[in-house]
């Protein structure tokens, strides 16, 4: 019943941050972003939020750092807009699982292209 709760929980904050990153900031650092996923700890203190950004590695760690200065501003707006007792603790991370999966991709198209030649 608890890890219900806890992803729930974990997606009513990913719903939020999404909106509240796309139309409240205003930070120029920040690019264009979207919200892959939130991990909630078992005791709701901590939500650690993945995140993708389309740009160059320079553009994920100015839109990181971007992020990181509007971690208070995202809290408190998390605060009123879910109903909760103890706000969790923000900790933003890339989420590599895009990039690993567009590597696996264009290998295997390589092997496919290969193969046909080889015919």
């Amino acid at each position: 019943m608890a890890r219900i709760r806890i992803s729930r929980v974990g997606e009513q904050i990913k719903k939020e941050l999404s909106q509240l990153i796309q139309q409240e900031l205003k930070d120029p650092r920040i690019g264009f972003v979207t919200v892959t996923g939130v991990e909630m700890s078992g005791d709701l203190q901590i939500a650690k939020v993945y995140i993708s950004v389309m740009g160059n590695e320079e553009q994920k760690q100015e839109t990181l750092a971007g992020l990181e200065k509007a971690k208070g501003y995202l809290r408190s707006e998390i605060g009123h807009r879910v109903s909760l007792r103890h706000v969790p603790e923000l900790i933003f991370s890339i989420d590599q699982s895009l990039d690993y999966s567009e590597n696996i991709e264009r290998l295997l198209r390589d092997v496919h292209a290969r193969e046909n030649e080889e015919q």
